[in-house]
This record gives structure tokens, C-alpha cells and sequence, in this order.
């Protein structure tokens, strides 16, 4: 892999900053930085590899924010953490047995139930998760491990499924779903980045420049999440997830 040139790869660290603050607020950061690394020349397997080389930063410093700010809940990380991260495994594991286009028209649909529900929860932020307390932990363990299977898998919308699921299943506020959404998405984008390392299809010279923009953006996108709270970071889910169901309705017609 040639090294790109100097302006092409400004770009890239500009687009990894937007990418990683939309990411940190409602997921998606692959929507901008995938297409951007394609545009620059990269083969699609590269693309891939090097998009969750240099993503895994900006999911770091996203949970960082949050969790200055008080709002990841360690006991529930606990959980959520491994079992995003063995999910991710699996689910890297799965690619080789099941092509990951037959999910696009489930994707589809569950995305659309992901801006549904997003819309219509109306959870009580000041008392934390209103789900029974004995099956918190349970149901968030549940949730890490399913939605890091599917991003080890095929991965758009990892990160809105994560959000969507806290919400709706534990009774979370929008901004303390992003917190402990980063936790589970931090693990599962290190999983596939070990894996996509191992394989060889990272491009280090090419990620480790945009980390830092990564990093930029995903403390800045938790600190606006912070500081604008719930009804700011319903609009970035609701925009992530129209922008993900248009592109992969593309993807389906196009396949036909």
C-alpha cells in the first residue's frame, strides 16, 4: 500500500474527526469514514481494516468523556465490556461461515424499529435504569453480547443498536446510553481491530494519523452529549439512523 499524499490524508484525519464526534453521540462514524477511505484509493477489505483500526480511538476517548462526567454506570460496564468484546469475536468468526449481505434486509428493518423506539422512549433520566434491579445486568450483558456478535459481523448501526437497546430494555436516559453504549462499542471495535490486525488489513500508516482526529472527535461528540443532553443526541440518532437506512436500501437495490 502506497503512503497517500499529504493533502488526501488532511482530508481523511478531518473526515475521522466528524466521524468520530457523530459516533460518540448516536454511532455511525462508519458511515463517513468507510466511504472517505474507499474515495481515497484503499481496497474494500483495507477500507474495512483500517476504519476499525483507527475508530477504536475515537470510541476510547468518547468513553473517557462520559465517564468524567459521571455518566457510566462501572457496574454495568463490567458486563457489558467482555461481552461485547467475546461478541465481537464471534461475530468476526461468523463472516467466514455466512456472508454478511444476507443481514442488509433484516438490518433494514431493525433499524427502522431502532428510530421507533428512539422516538417514542420517554425514559425518566434522573432515576437511572428503570428496569427491576436484579435483571439490569442481565439484560445489559444480553444486549453487549448480541449487538458486538452483529459488529463483529457487519457493524452498521452497531453503535445506534447499542444506544436503542440501553434505552428501551434498561429505561436509560438518551446521554447515559451513549456513555455505556461506548463502553460495550469500545469493546467490540477492539475485538474486530485484534482480529482485522491479525489478518493484515489495517493500514497503520494510514490509521494511526487519523486516530487523532478520532480522538478529537469522540471527545468532543461526548461532551456536546453532555452537555445538550437527551433531546440532542435523540436528533443525531434519528439522523444516523435515516442516513443508515438509506444507504443500505441502496446497497439492496443495487444488488438486485
Amino acid at each position: 500500500m502506497h503512503p497517500l499524499a499529504f493533502p488526501t490524508l488532511l482530508v481523511l484525519v478531518l473526515a475521522a474527526f466528524f466521524a468520530g464526534a457523530v459516533d460518540a453521540i448516536g454511532g455511525g462514524g462508519g458511515l463517513i469514514m468507510v466511504p472517505a477511505l474507499l474515495a481515497a484509493g484503499l481496497p474494500p477489505h483495507l477500507a474495512l481494516g483500517t476504519n476499525k483500526g483507527q475508530s477504536l480511538f475515537g470510541s476510547l476517548a468518547a468513553t473517557v468523556r462520559y465517564a468524567r462526567a459521571g455518566l457510566v454506570d462501572g457496574r454495568v460496564a463490567r458486563v457489558t465490556f467482555p461481552a461485547a468484546f467475546l461478541g465481537a469475536l464471534a461475530g468476526a468468526t461468523l463472516v467466514l461461515v455466512i456472508r454478511p449481505e444476507i443481514l442488509r434486509p433484516l438490518v433494514l428493518a431493525l433499524l427502522i424499529l431502532a428510530a421507533v423506539l428512539v422516538t417514542l422512549a420517554r425514559p425518566r433520566p434522573e432515576e437511572g435504569a428503570t428496569a427491576p434491579r436484579s435483571r439490569v445486568l442481565p439484560l445489559a450483558a444480553l444486549i453487549a453480547l448480541g449487538v458486538g456478535t452483529y459488529d463483529g459481523f457487519f457493524g452498521p448501526g452497531a453503535g445506534t443498536f447499542y444506544i436503542a437497546g440501553f434505552v428501551t430494555l434498561l429505561g436509560l436516559s438518551m446521554a447515559r446510553a451513549s456513555a455505556d453504549a461506548k463502553v460495550a462499542n469500545f469493546a467490540s471495535n477492539a475485538a474486530a481491530a485484534a482480529i482485522f490486525a491479525h489478518r493484515g488489513v489495517i493500514v497503520w500508516a494510514i490509521a494511526l494519523p487519523l486516530a487523532g482526529g478520532q480522538l478529537l472527535g469522540g471527545f468532543l461528540g461526548a461532551h456536546l452529549a453532555v452537555r445538550r443532553g437527551d433531546p440532542f443526541v435523540r436528533a443525531v440518532i434519528l439522523l444516523v439512523v435515516i442516513a443508515l437506512v438509506v444507504k443500505i436500501a441502496r446497497d439492496l437495490y443495487l444488488a438486485r
